[in-house]
């Protein structure tokens, strides 16, 4: 095995777990997708490092993380401000930086955005799970033990040691890639599914007025609070659920399905955020406001594939 420790774990937080791209062609076994929740922030962690798509990286959710590095480490941070620090020296989000064998990275608290991301050059490596290191804790698959468990204190992160030795390419994120999770999430929504079902009014509503992020929220799906939508299905066969489908529940209040997503559903659903929106949506704390913006679902294709086509250049 040619693998070295890369950090071990002082203090775990409440929500750290590996990501990768996520674990496809299994959902017909009713296994879910999994994979970085922010697709946006963690690929472009790989990207400043020159990793290859899909390598794992580490995903910080609210902050309280305290790692300690084994080795000399080029690593890069992006996605949220979880008031990151090098032996008590802040670092930048959206930066590239190099740690020493014995410094201690510290994550605090939750300052700008929910989940940060830590990639390593190489990307983090475990014994992956049905093609993919992504750690689902529902279903216990993936992330650094193989069985989906949060990292905890005592734990080690590992890369491969001929990975560990290599220099970064000399990468900038351009400052329109840089969120400011703070303000308002404008999110992009393509009318799909059912959408024809709903009332007229509740079609006005989804685009005129303004969401509410609820506190029953999470990696499979994120509750927003507004308008009470009615759509005139009550009863259906459940049917396969994509990423970002926003699913419309009798209580009206609608719920975007997110990575760990079950894998079929029965409730209507009115459309599918496109997957920059849910990576911006899943950065936004219990009561911050979203809104919804028609877009079209080539306009929403072709928004996708300039940005992968950034983020990956090989």
């Amino acid at each position: 095995m040619n693998r070295i420790n890369a950090f071990k774990i002082l203090q775990a937080g409440p929500l750290a777990s590996l990501q990768d791209a996520g674990r496809f062609g299994v959902r017909h076994l009713g296994i879910t997708q999994g994979g970085a929740i922010d697709l946006h922030a963690w690929a472009i962690g790989n990207y400043l490092l020159g990793n290859p798509w899909g390598a794992a990286g580490l995903e910080v959710t609210f902050g309280g993380l305290k790692l300690k590095a084994e080795s000399d480490l080029h690593v890069a941070l992006t996605g949220a401000d979880l008031g990151a620090a090098v032996n008590g020296h802040a670092v930048q989000v959206w930066t590239v930086f190099q740690m020493r064998t014995g410094d201690v990275l510290e994550f605090s608290r939750q300052r700008n955005g929910l989940r940060a991301y830590l990639a390593v050059m190489g990307g983090f490596e475990a014994e992956p799970v049905l093609g993919s290191l992504s750690g689902v804790a529902r279903e216990k698959l993936g992330g650094h033990s193989g069985d989906g468990s949060q990292l905890a204190a005592g734990d080690t992160l590992q890369i491969n040691r001929e990975a560990s030795g290599r220099v970064p390419k000399e990468r900038q994120v351009p400052e329109a890639e840089k969120t400011d999770y703070g303000q308002p999430a404008v999110l992009d929504l393509v009318l799909g599914a059912q959408s024809g079902e709903f009332s007229g009014r509740s079609l006005f509503d989804i685009f005129n007025r303004g969401w509410t992020v609820d506190q029953r929220s999470d990696r499979m799906g994120i509750r927003l609070n507004g308008p009470l939508l009615k759509c005139a299905v009550s009863n259906m066969i459940s049917e396969g659920l994509a990423l970002g489908a926003v699913q419309v529940p009798p209580d009206g209040q609608p719920i975007v399905l997110m990575n760990d997503r079950q894998t079929i559903g029965g409730y209507p659903r009115v459309g599918t955020l496109t997957p920059l929106s849910c990576s911006r949506l899943a950065q936004c704390p219990p009561g911050q406001r979203v809104t919804f913006k028609p877009v079209s679902h080539e306009r929403a294709h072709l928004q996708n594939l300039q940005f992968l086509e950034w983020v990956n250049p090989s």
